[in-house]
């Protein structure tokens, strides 16, 4: 016989790694008797990566034993981007101002990041994906534009970068 487990689900946006025990966070945590402060260490460990963006993270608590699953969720395209190009914010006139120059490679790093949320099947899909949404807040590849680079990843010029990452991509399970 499997009885109803109560769970209760609190889901919070913090800064990546950045956590604090405190409001919201805090009072709900301890109404819920669990330790605080481990809570936020697990939350800024599982988060950590996310350094400077804002992150969706969902703590899910069996209310009997006091367990508690915390899922980080994955920041959006655009905040990544942002970071990698060391920007704060998009454009908002992309044909005129520039906000910053990401490496090709870069934007491999934030497909794998993304993986999880893109409808992409490929690495090469998700690359373009990108180079869409890069040129979009106004930001250059390799001092480029990348809607440029989309069509040189479509004749193969990127592929030996690519290649390098595919495992990744992949889940490192080839």
């Amino acid at each position: 016989e499997v009885k109803n487990v109560p769970t209760k689900t609190i889901k919070i946006v913090i800064e990546g790694g950045n956590a604090k025990p405190a409001p919201p966070l805090a009072p709900t945590l301890s109404q819920l008797k669990l330790n605080v402060g481990e809570v936020v260490k697990k939350i800024n460990d599982a988060t950590s990566q996310f350094k400077g963006m804002s992150v969706p993270v969902s703590i899910e608590i069996d209310t009997n034993t006091k367990k508690y699953n915390i899922s980080v969720g994955i920041p959006t395209t655009t905040a990544l981007l942002l970071k990698e190009a060391g920007a704060n914010e998009p454009s908002g006139d992309t044909a005129h101002k520039k906000i910053g120059n990401i490496h090709f490679e870069g934007v491999i790093k934030v497909a794998i990041m993304k993986k999880p949320s893109m409808t992409s099947k490929s690495l090469k899909g998700a690359v373009k994906s990108l180079l869409g949404s890069a040129h979009a807040i106004g930001i250059t590849v390799d001092g480029r534009d990348p809607k440029e680079l989309v069509k040189e990843v479509d004749e193969g010029k990127f592929d030996e970068v690519l290649n390098k990452y595919e495992e990744k991509w992949n889940g490192g399970l080839e």
